[in-house]
């Protein structure tokens, strides 16, 4: 199997700014939030119920990161009292298939994955 590699100069490199998108988007969090509003929109509170790990504040941060970067909206409902709903937004869409793609190979290599862990463990134990 060749090394991974970027197309224009041979060598794999993510630049800060794809980094940093990268590291917001696909965070635990972020991941379980993006699950959610893929299936239907969402109030605040109806996350924090799906997600019971998730503390408040980080929920709050993790929505305003998505919808900064464009991927969940933020949407005022004109009810009474006023509320608000989260939902993903056609670009958030777009995330589907690479995530999908991402976890289809969790799943496959995964008990090849495992075995290097015991290995790396059994080594360190033994070290």
């Amino acid at each position: 199997m060749p090394d991974t590699t970027s197309h224009a100069a041979g060598r794999f490199e993510i630049a800060a700014p794809h980094r940093e998108l990268l590291d917001q988007v696909l965070d635990k969090w972020s991941l379980q939030v993006l699950n959610e509003l893929c299936e239907r929109p969402s109030r605040f509170s109806e996350l924090r119920r799906v997600i019971p790990a998730v503390t408040q504040k980080s929920l709050t941060s993790t929505l305003r990161r998505l919808e900064r970067n464009g991927i969940v909206e933020r949407i005022v409902l004109s009810t009474r009292p006023v509320a608000v709903e989260y939902r993903i937004t056609p670009l958030g869409k777009t995330l589907r298939p690479p995530i999908d793609a991402i976890l289809d190979w969790a799943a496959q290599q995964m008990p090849r994955i495992e075995a290097a862990r015991d290995r790396f463990d059994d080594e360190a134990i033994g070290s």
